[in-house]
């Protein structure tokens, strides 16, 4: 039994170190090329994978790109199901973005260092879209978490609050593209999240 669970753990520790290679090699691709001029079968030979390995970690090519969605989702979900009782649902949500952004986590992206990353974005359609999917996706986890935890009207309470992070990040990502200074978009950008999640809160409430 014991070596049986051993051989899981490696080949589970086995498969996050492909996905993650995959991952890091299709990022610089695309960093230095920009997404649309990168194809999947050059992301699997720069990796030393086979094409379809790819696509065993990663279901679409724009996946490759926003790899760290799962665990947003999971961070989320997290914080609302485990916050303390008493606390809402949307200030838990409001800490875990700013604790992101002061630990300067790769999830936040609105820092010092991402005028690419949004640059690759604004260049693809397709991350675009996927991005807007992935919102979409985030939002009916968000609504699930709340509805398990007793948030009233939760499908509105989390529409609320995605619409508010949603406004705030496109426009600290537009100052980001128009050249303002990263350091200064990021510090208004936690201080607008606080703010504006903090309305959202009190207008539930």
């Amino acid at each position: 039994m014991v070596v049986a669970v051993e051989h899981q753990g490696r080949r589970e520790r086995k498969k996050a170190e492909v996905r993650a290679r995959i991952s890091d090699v299709a990022t610089g691709l695309f960093l230095e090329r920009g997404f649309d001029e990168v194809s999947v079968s050059e992301v699997a030979e720069a990796a030393d994978v086979a094409r379809p390995t790819v696509f065993a970690h990663f279901a679409r090519k724009e996946d490759l790109f926003f790899d760290r969605y799962p665990e947003a989702e999971a961070l989320v979900v997290a914080a609302i199901n485990d916050r303390p009782a008493g606390t809402s649902a949307v200030a838990v949500l409001s800490e875990l973005l700013v604790e992101l952004a002061d630990q300067g986590h790769p999830l936040s992206t609105i820092r010092a260092g991402f005028r690419r990353f949004w640059e690759v974005v604004a260049e693809s359609r397709a991350l675009q879209a996927r991005a807007r999917e992935l919102l979409q996706h985030i939002e009916e986890a968000i609504a699930g978490a709340m509805q398990r935890t007793g948030v009233p009207d939760p499908q509105l309470t989390a529409a609320l609050a995605v619409a508010a992070v949603r406004t705030v990040h496109l426009e600290a990502v537009r100052r980001i593209l128009d050249g303002e200074e990263e350091t200064v978009v990021a510090a208004d950008h936690r201080a607008r999240i606080v703010s504006t999640l903090a309305a959202v809160d009190r207008l539930h409430g």
